[in-house]
């Protein structure tokens, strides 16, 4: 089985960049996961399109990058079971610090154009670790930001591949299908492991502390005149 990633924030044109990816496969050959926060319909909408498995993760009060590493061991299983050839996961796009992407997998960042020219610096993680990064709704920008749009991504990832399309008619997508050709296919599941480190530690926050002001809050925190974080108790 190959193992694909995508991730990217929201309304970026993540599920248009999947369909384009399943029209490439051989017929039936892919299962699909989605991961969201409190609703989502892709995964009914893809089996009915393409008649492939799908299954959707709804993560509630986790958060829903943290879900997916969760889940993601069963996914291979239930995937495999299937019969399936490729594993396509499509992430929640919430958090830009988290990145999804494991070894073992193809990393595809999407981004939209009109998304302005300074965000690929806002989610510099999410490209950083990525294979591939794909920008949407060009088509809606002139080529001086499209220019500008890349050099931002380049700055973030000088290596990474550029993708520019109009995912709609998957116009330039046929670059990131030989990236999907080329991909090898797992060969240790159970080795499997994230590219980058998670976030660090946990707040109080997170496990649902409402009061606000840093000095209520232990963990990782932080103050409004302070240049980086401070750890307060265990």
């Amino acid at each position: 089985m190959k193992l694909i990633i995508v991730a990217g924030p929201p309304s970026a044109g993540k599920t248009a960049v999947i369909r384009q990816i399943l029209r490439h496969l051989p017929e039936k050959s892919a299962a699909y996961l989605k991961i969201d926060v409190i609703y989502a319909t892709e995964d009914e909408e893809i089996a009915s399109e393409f008649g492939i498995p799908a299954r959707k993760v709804i993560s509630g009060d986790l958060c829903p990058d943290h879900a997916g590493i969760m889940v993601l061991s069963d996914a291979l299983l239930w995937a495999g079971k299937e019969g399936a050839e490729y594993l396509i996961v499509e992430s929640a796009g919430l958090c830009l610090r988290c990145t999804p992407y494991t070894t073992e997998s193809l990393g595809i960042a999407v981004l939209s154009a009109i998304g302005g020219t300074h965000s690929p610096y806002k989610m510099a993680p999410m490209i950083a670790l990525a294979d591939a990064a794909v920008v949407t709704r060009i088509d809606l920008v002139s080529q001086a930001e499209k220019e500008v749009f890349r050099e931002g991504i380049r700055d973030v990832a000088p290596d990474i591949e550029i993708i520019e399309t109009n995912a709609m008619v998957g116009t330039g997508m046929r670059y990131l299908m030989k990236m999907i050709d080329a991909l090898h296919e797992i060969t240790d599941a159970a080795g499997i492991t994230l590219r980058g480190s998670p976030p660090l530690g946990v707040c109080t926050v997170c496990v649902g502390k409402k009061q606000i002001g840093w000095n209520n809050h232990f963990g990782v925190v932080r103050r409004l005149d302070s240049a980086g974080s401070l750890f307060r108790g265990e």
